[in-house]
């Protein structure tokens, strides 16, 4: 109060007219509007699916979030303060005039169902699982994207999207937790992302107050939409089995396995007449000349038992070696 009263000369006590209103109103986006306000079953449910909690590691630029430390070092999240950076990050996302410039990014398998859903209510584009490189800075790569809002689940797990996001100035909303780092971060959402059921339902709430504030959906009615939809599940052994045997409804003409061997009657009748009617078949006369056949003169086959030209069997010569 003592610089305002250096720079303006103003009456004794005046200052303090503009330090107490600000001390007993909440100037804050729930505080003003009762519509706004943080409601019975939305606490439920965050309580419910433990968005509270944090981890016992608190990185500085979260300490604000946090409401106490428990006494096994678990960091406690103030909902109140998560529940007004989910508005702000609502009225963010409501401002863009092209859902589709939205570009949601999980590539944690926790959060990919969530984003999945999230796009397709809201209309934004979403990347579930890795993200290429370059996406948002190489113009020749086939997948080049140029969202004017990214929204992501892990900064830490999505490091490398955030980092591109700030070459090229793109806003950048997160889901944090109380050790998750805040680089390249323009709003961190306060929530435990260590816990599939507390990203779905951060992703569920986030949709919903999108929905909200575009006109989609009123405020007095409940959205049709179940939390449960944006929850990751795992699929258990026995349905990847059953989704990989094929089944096969077996005909009536097929034989039972124990049954006995039918008798191939048709199948033998059917060769013995095709081989009847290949016995029967004569071969079409040829209508080129007969050729000489060099089997028929003896006298040239060099195989016949005769003395002529044989090296052994030289009578004509009188001399001989011995």
């Amino acid at each position: 109060s003592s610089g305002i009263n250096a720079e303006w000369p103003l009456r004794p006590g005046f200052g303090s007219l503009l330090v107490v209103p600000l001390l007993y109103k909440q100037l804050n986006m729930s505080g003003g509007l009762p519509c706004l306000a943080l409601d019975k079953d939305d606490v439920t449910k965050m309580l419910a699916a433990s968005t509270h909690l944090g981890d016992s590691n608190v990185h500085f630029q979260m300490e604000q979030y946090v409401f106490k430390r428990r006494g096994d070092g678990v960091c406690l999240i103030d909902i109140k303060k998560t529940w007004e950076k989910l508005l702000l990050a609502a009225r963010v996302i409501a401002a863009i005039e092209n859902p589709a410039d939205v570009c949601v990014i999980s590539s944690r398998n926790f959060g990919q169902r969530s984003v999945l859903k999230f796009a397709s209510h809201t209309g934004a584009t979403a990347i579930a699982g890795r993200f290429t490189p370059g996406t948002f800075t190489n113009q020749i790569q086939a997948a080049f994207r140029e969202p004017r809002l990214l929204v992501v689940t892990d900064p830490a797990a999505d490091h490398q999207s955030i980092e591109e996001s700030s070459y090229v100035n793109i806003p950048v909303i997160a889901f944090c937790n109380t050790n998750s780092p805040t680089k390249y971060v323009d709003i961190a959402i306060p929530c435990n992302i260590n816990s599939s059921n507390s990203i779905g339902l951060m992703w569920w709430l986030l949709a919903r107050e999108v929905k909200r504030m575009r006109g989609d959906i009123s405020r007095i009615t409940e959205w049709e939409i179940m939390p449960d939809l944006y929850f990751y599940r795992e699929e258990k052994p026995e349905e990847e089995e059953e989704a990989q045997v094929i089944d096969v409804a077996p005909t009536q003409d097929a034989p039972a396995f124990n049954a006995a061997p039918a008798a191939a009657t048709t199948v033998d009748n059917a060769f013995a007449a095709a081989d009847a009617e290949i016995s029967t078949m004569n071969a079409p006369q040829s209508t080129f000349p007969m050729k000489e056949q060099w089997t028929t003169d003896a006298s040239n086959d060099w195989g016949a038992d005769n003395n002529n030209g044989e090296w052994g069997n030289d009578t004509t010569g009188d001399a001989s070696w011995s």
